[in-house]
């Protein structure tokens, strides 16, 4: 492999002149800058990553941390990230956590030893173990989808979308109507979804009866049992859903066609989160669309911005969302 000092000894310059084009930096005549250029040119030269990250003391690689890596929302959320931090140079190192709450903490210390430039973790909590492990970060740092308060922060207004899609429904003349949340250790989608629901009920003087408040997780099948658990439950059927993802709203909808009913027509669904799959099942699903990929563009913008001013910003970005409103309501 052709070393610095070779391509100087051919361009007649010094290795510091070798240096500086290399890396862009420091004054460098035409003349001295074009022969070395043309070296590089004819021997196809590429510099080493690990050499180039010894002498800068950066890797050009950004840690991202996702809470479930096989998620569409993952995915959308990663390409917006690549697709900003890739024209800037840098790779980005995934780790997963499974929705496992610890392998947050245990994730931002791998990322943390192999020397990553950043890291952007796609928060599920924000209890005081996981922020006082970030707090001890020496590297620049963006939370997406969590407020973490004296961070930066990429989020969505979580509490006005599930507000925006009650009122969908209750201007389609829905007066009962139920709700599928998720647990409260995940402030964003567990506490302000749900307040959302709350408020929106409030407002519209709508009375809520308990059974029709039910809390899942993240999968298709626990929609279908909160589904059910409402439906077997409840002493007057709620006409309309609300589900904080449209994983629940896709399996309480196939609980609600399994029991012989119509939808939008015996019982109305939203969802949130604008998945493929809503476009497709049918009826279609209406839903919040957070825009998660300008999220990730958001976050990898942000992270950028902490580099070049080393990590000393503190920034929120606020993510704007919409209602899709289709054939389920």
């Amino acid at each position: 492999m052709l070393t610095i000092k070779e391509i100087a000894q051919r361009a007649n310059v010094s290795r510091t002149t070798v240096s500086r084009v290399l890396n862009n930096s420091g004054y460098v005549s035409e003349k001295a800058r074009s022969a070395v250029l043309k070296v590089i040119e004819e021997t196809g030269y590429v510099p080493s990553q690990h050499a180039k990250s010894l002498r800068t003391k950066k890797t050009k690689v950004i840690g991202v941390i996702l809470p479930k890596i096989s998620t569409e929302t993952s995915s959308r959320l990663v390409k917006g990230i690549d697709e900003v931090l890739g024209e800037s140079g840098y790779q980005i190192l995934l780790a997963n956590t499974n929705l496992i709450p610890e392998k947050e903490i245990e994730n931002l210390r791998l990322l943390r030893s192999r020397h990553v430039d950043g890291i952007i973790l796609s928060a599920t909590n924000t209890e005081p173990e996981l922020m006082a492990e970030i707090n001890q970060l020496a590297i620049p740092f963006v939370a997406v989808g969590q407020d973490m308060p004296g961070l930066p922060n990429v989020v969505f207004d979580d509490y006005q979308a599930a507000k925006d899609a009650m009122q969908a429904l209750i201007d389609k003349g829905h007066k009962r109507i139920a709700f599928i949340g998720v647990s409260e250790s995940d402030p964003a989608v567990g506490i302000l979804r749900k307040k959302g629901y709350l408020d929106a009920m409030a407002a519209s003087g709508l009375p809520i009866e308990g059974s029709w408040v039910q809390t899942g997780i993240f999968d298709l099948e626990s929609g279908r049992a909160c589904m059910k658990e409402i439906m077997e439950t409840s002493s007057l059927r709620p006409t309309a859903v609300l589900a904080v993802t449209d994983r629940l709203a896709i399996g309480a909808m196939q609980y609600v066609k399994e029991s012989g009913l119509v939808i939008p027509d015996e019982i109305a669904i939203a969802g949130m989160g604008a998945s493929e799959l809503s476009k497709f099942i049918t009826p279609s699903l209406s839903t919040i669309d957070f825009m998660v990929e300008e999220a990730g563009r958001e976050a990898a913008a942000l992270m950028l911005e902490l580099i070049d001013n080393n990590g000393k910003q503190v920034i929120k970005r606020n993510i704007k969302h919409r209602f899709l409103q289709r054939d389920s309501i």
